[in-house]
This record gives structure tokens, sequence and C-alpha cells, in this order.
């Protein structure tokens, strides 16, 4: 390409964008390496237990701590193109194993390092990326023949993995403590033969107590409590009827009205349609009563309302109910506790119930919070993470998500 075709593009450049950068040739190559080399001393003081932490202010005034690089890539804003690229790689390898954000920064940075030597020799940019394919090549080779296939059900063998990340990210007694609960969280969801679903571990947090009062919930955490104050607050020896039913009239889905043209007529609507509320609740106080031998009880957790007047018929009858439930949380209920989840009132069967040997709420300040605890079988769980500020707890919760992806390995070199 001949000079005067350079200065064509350039000016082609500055009139689409007339605040545009133009930069030519070694100028260029030397602005992506210092762009690589920026990036890397941000954060080579980040690698290993022994990194220090970054304190963000974002534009207004939001103040978060980390360690981690892969949220300090994210939060960072980066103008340069070729930063931007380095900082997508290395993210893009977080998602997939968890780790490794710094050490894949760190290394293009020092590979673009050891470029800047050869430049200034005069060796061409093309025969410099030949020979990064083949290091590249030789590497990958490498590592295929030191692998090691190991048994992913080592509970051992995961702790190792998983502490040597989070050792990385929290301090160590923080870190041996969610490093257990990560991969007992993993080892309770997986499943023989199926890909391990990692949605299926709440991470519930409550400004709360400290760090090391975190604990894994075998079970689940709900972010609501029962609606009415006769209900009891704890019970032992559970069914769980988790529902997808309006316990409460439901309002037609088309533009219809009634019409009444005296009080008479309107008590026997008002009175038909509460009739209609009683009948549903009264099915699920029958099979309470089929279902529940003595000494146990029901809980009732329900996708949809529960009026007020069917609320003081369950609590009258000793049962505790909880309405209007995340749609996230029925399949980790039904997954946790067994059971099916009921969209037809009528078809309710006693084989349709789970089972929590506890349930209990507890209070803090305005907030509840209900515990399902003492499941059989869970192949769902809650890592319930306490911390005394939100500093704390955004970076527990950044830890336990890549402590949790990289417990997740088929194979360990």
């Amino acid at each position: 390409m001949c000079s005067s075709d350079l200065f064509a593009m350039a000016s082609a450049t500055q009139i689409v964008n007339p605040n545009a950068d133009v930069v030519k040739k070694g100028a260029a190559h030397m602005m992506n390496i210092n762009a690589a080399r920026g990036l890397q001393d941000v954060l080579k003081s980040n690698l290993g237990p022994k990194g220090t932490l970054k304190m963000l202010v974002g534009g207004s005034g939001d103040i978060k701590l980390t360690k981690d690089g892969n949220t300090l890539l994210h939060e960072m804003q980066i103008q340069n193109p070729t930063a931007c690229m380095i900082a997508r790689i290395a993210t893009a390898q977080d998602d997939i194993t968890g780790d490794g954000t710094t050490s894949a920064v760190l290394i293009v940075g020092e590979i673009m390092k050891q470029a800047e030597r050869h430049f200034s020799d005069g060796v061409h940019p093309r025969l410099l990326c030949e020979g990064i394919e083949l290091a590249k090549t030789a590497v990958l080779e490498f590592v295929d023949n030191m692998k090691i296939k190991k048994d992913t059900l080592d509970r051992d063998l995961l702790i190792q993995i998983a502490k040597a990340s989070l050792r990385t990210k929290m301090h160590a007694e923080l870190a041996d403590l969610f490093t257990e609960i990560v991969v007992d969280a993993v080892l309770c969801i997986r499943k023989e033969g199926e890909p391990l679903d990692l949605h299926m571990v709440e991470i519930m947090h409550m400004q709360h107590r400290a760090g090391t009062d975190s604990r894994l919930v075998k079970g689940l955490v709900l972010d609501h409590g029962g609606r009415h104050p006769g209900m009891p607050k704890k019970l032992s020896k559970c069914r769980i009827l988790t529902l997808n039913y309006d316990l409460e009239y439901m309002r037609s889905e088309i533009n219809s009205g009634f019409y009444y043209n005296s009080a008479e007529q309107r008590e026997k609507m008002v009175a038909s349609e509460r009739k209609w509320v009683d009948d549903k609740t009264k099915l699920v106080l029958d099979l309470k009563a089929k279902a529940c031998a003595e000494g146990e009880t029901m809980v009732l957790i329900n996708q949809k309302g529960i009026d007020p007047l069917a609320l003081d018929m369950l609590a009258k009858n000793g049962i505790l109910a909880l309405r209007r439930a995340k749609r996230r949380n029925m399949e980790r209920i039904c997954l946790a506790c067994g059971g099916e989840q009921v969209n037809n009132i009528e078809d309710m069967d006693p084989s349709m119930l789970g089972y929590a040997e506890e349930v209990y709420e507890q209070t803090l300040g305005e907030e509840t919070y209900t515990f399902v605890e003492g499941v059989a079988n869970p192949f769902s769980c809650t890592i319930l993470i306490k911390g005394s500020h939100n500093h704390v707890i955004g970076q527990i919760k950044d830890a336990v998500r890549d402590g949790l992806l990289t417990a997740d390995r088929k194979s360990v070199v």
C-alpha cells in the first residue's frame, strides 16, 4: 500500500470522526503495546493470595472494594480498543472457568512486552504473530500431555481446586469456610449423567453478624414469610405443598361486568364469590387431614395470591402459608423437598407433597426470611451469605460465584 493510499485512509477517518487519533506504522504498534502493558500494571498487584485490594469509586460516589480481576475489568472504563479487547478475552475466560482473569491479562502484557524488543530490532509483526501461534500450539500439546483425568466426585480434590481460587479473593479464614460451602453445594445439586446446573444453587445474603457466620443450607431460604400474624413461626415434620393456583377471587381476563338492581342480589354475588374461595381452601385443609400423620403439619407455598380470609382459615388449622413466591424458587422447592407443583387444586394428591424436617421464620429488621431445612434428597440448596456491610457481602458474592465455577471442572492439570 503506497503512501498516498494511507493518506487517503487517514483523511477519510478524520471526516467520519473528527476526534479520532490517527497513528501510523510503528506508532500504532507502540500504542497497542503500551495499552497492554498499562492494563498489566493495573492488575499485577492483584495476583495471588498476597494481592492487594482495589477501591473503585463510581461516578455517583459508589465505592466497591475488590481484588477480583473480573470485577475490576467490568467496572473499569477502558477507552483504548486494544486494552478493551484484552479485557474481553480475560472476562470470557472467567465466564467459563471462574478464574484466571488476572493471569490472562498478565500473560498478554508480558508477551507484548517481549514483542516490543523485537519490534525495535526491525522484526516484522507478521513473523512475531506466527511465532506466538507456534508457541501456543506447543503449550497446548504440553498441557494435553500433562492433563490427568480425575474423579470429579472426589470431595478432597474439589476442595483443593476451590481453595486455590478462593484464597486469591479473600482472607484465608473466610476462604477456607467458603471452600467447603461451595464444594458441598456443587456435590448437592449434581445428578448422575446430567450436566451441572449452577442455577439450582440459590445465593441469599443477609446483612447480619460476620462473614464467618455464613453457611450452606441444604434446602431453601425464601426472602419472605407468612402473611398472617396467627400462623406458626416454627414447624417440624412438615409436608410441603407447592401450589400455582389463586386462592382469592380471580378477576375475569376479559372486560366484563356484573350488574344487580337490589341489595339482596349484591349480597348473593358477594356470598358466591366468598364460597368459591372457601371451597378451594377447604380442599387444602382436607388434603392436610388426609396426608399428615400424627405429629406432622403442612406448609403451603403458593406462587399466586391468597386472600386474607383464606389465610385466616389456614392459620386456624396450623398451616404456614406463603403467597406470591418467586417463580425461580418454585422449581427449587420441588427439587429440594421432593413432590410436584400443583396447577389444578382439584387434582391434589398426597403423593404430590414434599417433605422437610424443619421450617422456621427469622426476622431481621423489616425483612423476614423462611428457612426450609432437613430435606431428604436435595437437588437444590442455598448459600446463605452474612456480612456486617454491603462491601463485605459484595466481595463474598463475587468470590462464591467464581468458587462454584472452579468446583465444576472435568480435568485438572
